[in-house]
């Protein structure tokens, strides 16, 4: 299985998910449903928590990047596990209050943040904005001084570096819309400028390479550039950053062929590139962030589906259709991202035919995934579990095609399950309606 927390029941015939029966869980809730292992995150907050404070020392902390899977209950849990989270809106930041989530240890994002909600943010007590342009930078400041605060801020700054991953997902790059460009001098710029500023506190840098990464060095590289130009700062404007966030991206198992992530492993990496490069400049160590996001949700996450219509077309291919489709699970027709479906209520039998997982979208694009080997007696009825579905599948849902987003269930301790997220209904989807 590509994913510990799955299993198999003892008849041999059904698909497990956190210890509990797939299949039942679909008639139970119906579906489409998401379900999340809250036992799986909770575990992936504390591996990442132990990491950073055995690898980089007490202060440094991760933060949950709330883009991959955004609801009340997840910072419920963010909260309870003690972690920091990374938001990019109003939005996220409206759930996280609604949740009861103390935003002074929260770092706000985006690269085009409006007026309106920096505004926002600082009247919820923001902690930080990681700012990304000067012109950010200066509504930051002229809100600070309206308010007669002095507001924390990261600078996002581009490091250069190239992650070989989905260019859609690639945020590292001198060329990107995020960031500021070390290569080109405007990264010293905007620091004199931020260092000038009565109502800025500069605390640090932030950087983000990329998303969905395996590459062995890229968060080293990453660390060393940064860390680099935090030497040159010092020795330029005498300003020395107290602290770094080198982002977010470690890859996750999909398929089989993905490697497993050892986070402890990975985290004493990117601590030793670290602590070397500040040998070697005459630097301290700056308190360390780093963003993980999906490689907290993701294997925590799933997706059951009920198979409808199966098409075979005799030469040319076969196609598996279910009852939902690219409005609840959208990265295949973004990234052709590649998944693992399986038949949840057949896992006894041998997987002979291949055929597209297709959802009911009119859109040929609607597809989960292709050549999918599944049971040559799959039929209407069958479930199918789409696996590694817990980010940026409820967080990227739509209504396109005016189909209701799916329940969020929780499952937890091997036999409790909730409903976190209600499933819309038909009076949902024209609420906003006049």
């Amino acid at each position: 299985m590509i994913c510990d927390n799955l299993t198999i029941s003892k008849d041999g015939r059904h698909l497990l998910f956190a210890g509990q029966d797939t299949v039942e869980l679909a008639k139970k809730y119906g579906t489409p449903v998401y379900l999340l292992d809250e036992d799986k995150i909770r575990e992936k907050c504390r591996k990442y928590k132990r990491a950073f404070q055995k690898h980089f020392g007490p202060e440094s902390v991760p933060l949950y990047a709330s883009k991959a899977n955004s609801f009340k209950r997840i910072y419920k849990i963010m909260s309870e596990e003690d972690m920091g989270i990374d938001v990019v809106s109003s939005g996220e930041i409206y759930t996280a209050l609604a949740a009861g989530y103390d935003l002074s240890k929260a770092y706000f994002h985006s690269n085009n943040k409006t007026d309106s909600d920096i505004a926002y943010a600082m009247e919820k007590g923001i902690g930080y904005f990681v700012c990304d342009n000067e012109e950010e930078l200066m509504a930051i400041q002229n809100e600070a001084n309206r308010r007669e605060i002095k507001q924390k801020i990261l600078l996002r700054l581009t490091p250069g570096i190239d992650p070989h991953t989905f260019e859609a997902i690639s945020t590292g790059k001198v060329d990107s819309k995020f960031g500021i460009p070390v290569e080109t001098g405007q990264a010293k710029e905007i620091t004199q400028k931020a260092l000038s500023l009565h109502n800025i506190d500069l605390r640090g840098f932030h950087c983000h390479i990329g998303s969905q990464v395996f590459a062995e060095d890229v968060f080293e590289r990453g660390a060393r550039v940064m860390l680099e130009f935090i030497a040159q700062m010092k020795a330029d404007l005498g300003y020395e950053a107290y602290e770094l966030d080198l982002g977010g991206g470690y890859g996750v198992r999909y398929t089989e062929n993905d490697p497993y992530l050892d986070i402890d492993k990975k985290v004493s990496e990117v601590a030793k590139a670290a602590k070397d490069s500040c040998k070697r400049l005459g630097i301290k160590l700056p308190v360390i962030h780093m963003e993980p996001g999906r490689s907290i949700v993701a294997d925590a996450g799933m997706v059951l589906y009920t198979v409808g219509s199966i098409k075979k077309i005799p030469g040319y291919k076969n196609y598996v259709s279910i009852d939902g489709g690219m409005s609840d699970s959208p990265r295949y027709a973004l990234y052709k991202a590649s998944y693992t479906c399986l038949a949840a209520n057949k896992m006894d039998e041998n997987c002979n035919f291949t055929a597209s997982v297709v959802g009911r979208l009119c859109e040929s694009g609607d597809i989960i995934q292709e050549n999918v080997k599944l049971p040559s007696s799959i039929q209407r009825g069958d479930i199918i579990a789409l696996c590694t579905a817990g980010a940026y599948h409820y967080s990227m849902a739509s209504n396109y095609n005016r189909l209701p987003k799916p329940a969020t269930i929780i499952l937890r301790n091997g036999n409790e399950n909730y409903i976190a997220i209600k499933g819309e209904t038909l009076d949902d989807i024209i609420r906003n309606d006049l």
